[in-house]
């Protein structure tokens, strides 16, 4: 149920799915995570890359991972992952500026319902004087 229900019950600091406390350090956490992306999560595999990109939970920044990882999840159906592609290559985030291909990816995700997509989509637009 509810994150209120959870906290009343005690068990607001385990997992919601199968109700295991959360691990407590980052190297528990990236062993949870890479759990996930064995078994070809793509929210998993998604939240590792951006891991990557930033430099958190224990791994090294490291751009070019964060990339594949983020093209990993977006084949494998993240439409968050999609989001990001996009945005970082229309934007130049860690990648090269490849207008078309950010256009590629925002699209995708706009049109399986990404707000934020279509936002950008819509900015891109707005920028070329086409409205």
């Amino acid at each position: 149920g509810c994150s209120a229900a959870a906290g009343k019950a005690g068990v607001s600091h385990h997992c919601l799915f199968c109700r295991a406390p959360f691990p407590d350090s980052d190297a528990a956490r990236l062993a949870a995570l890479q759990k996930r992306v064995a078994k070809k999560d793509p929210t998993a595999i998604h939240f590792l890359g951006i891991n990557y990109l930033h430099g958190r939970m224990g791994v090294q920044k490291d751009l070019r991972k964060a990339v594949e990882l983020t093209e990993e999840a977006a084949e494998l159906g993240s439409v968050e992952a999609l989001f990001n592609l996009g945005h970082w290559y229309a934007e130049r985030v860690g990648v090269e500026v490849d207008v078309t291909k950010g256009i590629k990816f925002l699209n995708k995700a706009a049109m399986q319902g990404d707000a934020e997509g279509r936002h950008l989509l819509g900015m891109h637009e707005f920028e070329k004087c086409n409205y």
